[in-house]
């Protein structure tokens, strides 16, 4: 017999990425009629510009000696600060005598960093819990559902602050408490009922009948399915990281050494803040930037959800 050859058979990784590409389009076509959406990642790309505009500046253009944002002085400017805008500095200089501007660009790499790393650690462990909650059921859902009654009970911000007062919190300390605490709060229990819906498909039955272990069935059907919405919390998240950072900031509570809270914190230490419209520019660019940053991760989270939701797709 002549052995058949697999004549126009494709591999299978071919086919697992042109139905990625072409769900990436569809959804990206979802997510663009939003309208909102796309102005959330505008508003996202805005910053990740000024992020890395601020290294080529200090290293072309900036005198570090003036333009460094944490230790910086415009000596020629002695006694006249804080500085409003000018030529010379944009947004001004603060009541030490150091460039806004810089340290707003500064900062962004700070917020980002610490947005992101509390959201993925949120979402990994919620998404975990939440899956293996679903999944088992019993003692496992009992005990990880009253936890996440008992985090969602104390008021963050103020836990947080009883927290500062045992251990140093630095950006990435902070990161990782914001994370592990929302982590194992509401999230888990939004991505357990989602992993429910998941758990009662004919395939998940059908993967147990063929000897998948529960592992496998968690991580290769239920898990991959609650992504979607994994996600959409996660850029939720950030907004709350983005803003709690900004509030112990303004509050003197981090051991940080520059952020947007701390630009602010540094205006009312001095004085000035009570100068509401004298002294816009010292609390003016940093209270926007916390603003308009979470404003766009809502604004993408909500974009998301009309992915992840067909009930809000236009029809």
């Amino acid at each position: 017999m002549i052995p058949r050859r697999n004549v126009g058979i494709e591999p299978l990784w071919k086919i697992r990425a042109r139905l990625w590409a072409r769900s990436l389009r569809k959804n990206w076509g979802l997510f663009w009629e939003s309208r909102i959406g796309p102005l959330g990642l505008a508003i996202i790309l805005f910053f990740v510009l000024l992020m890395v505009a601020h290294p080529i500046l200090m290293a072309t253009v900036w005198d570090p000696r003036v333009y460094d944002p944490v230790v910086g002085f415009d000596r020629a400017m002695v006694g006249r600060h804080p500085a409003p805008p000018s030529w010379a500095h944009p947004l001004g200089t603060d009541p030490i005598g150091r460039d806004i501007l810089s340290q707003l660009m500064w900062s962004t790499r700070s917020e980002f960093a610490l947005g992101v790393t509390s959201a993925l650690i949120t979402v990994v462990i919620g998404t975990f819990i939440g899956a293996v909650c679903a999944y088992f059921g019993g003692v496992v859902d009992t005990f990880f559902m009253r936890l996440a009654d008992l985090v969602m009970l104390f008021p963050f911000i103020a836990l947080l602050m009883v927290l500062r007062s045992i251990v140093t919190l630095d950006l990435w300390r902070l990161a990782l408490v914001m994370g592990v605490l929302s982590g194992f709060g509401g999230i888990t229990i939004i991505l357990k009922a989602q992993a429910l819906t998941v758990k009662v498909k004919p395939y998940i039955e059908a993967a147990k009948v063929a000897g998948g272990s529960a592992f496998h069935i968690i991580r290769r059907h239920i898990v991959p399915n609650i992504m979607p919405l994994s996600f959409l919390y996660m850029m939720f998240n950030v907004t709350g990281a983005v803003f709690t950072e900004a509030v112990l900031s303004y509050f003197g509570l981090l051991d940080i050494r520059m952020s947007w809270g701390i630009m602010i914190h540094t205006a009312e230490s001095a004085g000035y803040l009570g100068a509401f419209g004298q002294y816009w520019w010292l609390w003016a660019p940093p209270g926007a930037a916390i603003t308009l940053l979470c404003f766009a991760f809502y604004l993408v989270g909500r974009g998301l959800d009309t992915v992840v939701n067909p009930r809000l797709r236009k029809r």
